[in-house]
């Protein structure tokens, strides 16, 4: 599996949103799917991404995220494992921001054998691109009351 996905947040925090594309591609089944929050911010969107994504999942899948977040990948490879240790607090013993994601997140990890991607943003990447674009869209919605 490939999942794709991407944030949005006009001010930050404000209105934002996130997306993700979910990629089967044995075969080439695509779902696609977005959604945002009323006062938020991009980190927090870009995580929301990825719990979207994964929890679509009906079983234990080999899965291959692809972000343009640092944020995320880094924060699940390398940070994840001391915040837990730590009480869910930083090296510096402060409060992990986002911590109700980064729970929610780390349960979905287990249940997969995953892999990240990082791709640079806004530089063609046709999946990430549609994602932004999707992102952006609903945090659209919400600026303009439609949300």
């Amino acid at each position: 599996m490939q999942l794709f996905t991407d944030g949005a947040c006009s001010g930050n925090p404000g209105p934002g949103g996130w997306a993700f594309i979910l990629r089967h591609p044995q075969s080439g089944r695509e779902l696609e799917k977005s959604g945002g929050a009323a006062e938020t911010t991009n980190n927090r969107m870009e995580l929301q991404a990825v719990i979207e994504g994964l929890a679509t999942l009906k079983r234990r899948s080999q899965v291959e995220i692809v972000t343009d977040s640092e944020y995320v990948a880094r924060g699940c490879q390398e940070w994840l494992t001391g915040w837990k240790r730590r009480d869910w607090k930083t090296a510096d013993k402060k409060p992990v921001k986002n911590v109700e994601l980064w729970s929610q997140l780390d349960q979905l990890l287990q249940q997969h054998v995953i892999r990240f991607t990082v791709v640079r943003g806004h530089q063609g990447h046709p999946e990430n691109e549609r994602c932004d674009e999707l992102a952006v869209i609903e945090s659209k919605k919400l600026i303009s009351g439609r949300g």
